[in-house]
């Protein structure tokens, strides 16, 4: 391990070793505006297959400026779920493959329709469950149950929102960044983030109940009706108006 590593020695190290062939940074730096003074440099050496590589013996190097993952090309590729979305806003420093480090990343910020729809469907009904848990523990009187479950779902919604986008959902701290340079179609960003906000300080539930509407055509018009549906009665509870002494 090599704690005084630098980004600059790093790059050094990598223009004189021909087995790496890529180099990925993401996080902070890769997000224009958003690294400080504490921000790290989160990298991919990405090697070629079977290639043996000097810089093999820094994966899982960390310091206080460099964090560094080793992988290989096939292993880049396959990279999901948490890492999704950081890769999808990754820069590309070094490709040597004519591209195809680029094609990689690339692919990282766009789902294919299938799995857009799967996903949807799936934190659609998540965000529904807690809704009408927020709903009726408000009602019942047990307000830390429903300011919790309000919160939980306004992480099941965004989730929704970005799957049926076909995107990944950005880290919390990368939101309001992607959402003003990429906004979801059909959804103002400022107005989005402010209800947001609110229901997630508040738990108010009228305010989740008005969301809803809106998610809820948002549901229907990209084909998740069945989803809504399956709720039958209950989903009554979550649209505005509703009957709070129901159920």
């Amino acid at each position: 391990m090599l704690p005084e590593l630098t980004y600059a020695e790093l790059l050094s190290r990598i223009d004189g070793d021909p087995a790496v062939v890529g180099l990925v940074l993401k996080g902070s730096h890769a997000h224009d505006g958003m690294a400080t003074e504490y921000s790290d440099r989160d990298v991919y050496v990405v090697l070629g297959e079977g290639a043996d590589a000097a810089l093999s013996g820094l994966h899982g190097h960390r310091s206080a400026e460099l964090d560094v993952v080793v992988t290989t090309v096939d292993q880049f590729r396959q990279l999901d779920g948490h890492e999704r979305y950081a890769l999808s806003r990754a820069h590309v420093v070094v490709d040597r493959l004519d591209g195809q480090i680029s094609e990689i990343v690339g692919a990282k910020g766009r789902r294919d329709r299938a799995e857009a729809i799967a996903a949807a469907a799936g934190w659609l009904d998540a965000y529904a469950n807690s809704l009408y848990r927020s709903v009726k523990n408000a009602r019942d009187g047990n307000r830390l149950a429903a300011h919790l479950d309000a919160a939980d779902s306004m992480g099941f919604l965004l989730e929704l929102l970005f799957a049926l986008d076909r995107r990944p959902r950005p880290y919390n701290k990368y939101l309001q960044w992607e959402l003003e340079r990429f906004p979801l179609p059909g959804w103002a960003t400022s107005p989005l983030l402010d209800r947001i906000g609110l229901i997630v300080g508040t738990g108010d539930v009228d305010l989740q109940r008005s969301l809803f509407a809106l998610v809820e055509d948002a549901a229907r018009e990209a084909g998740q009706g069945g989803t809504l549906d399956a709720w039958g009665e209950d989903l009554l509870l979550m649209r505005p108006e509703a009957d709070l002494k129901a159920k």
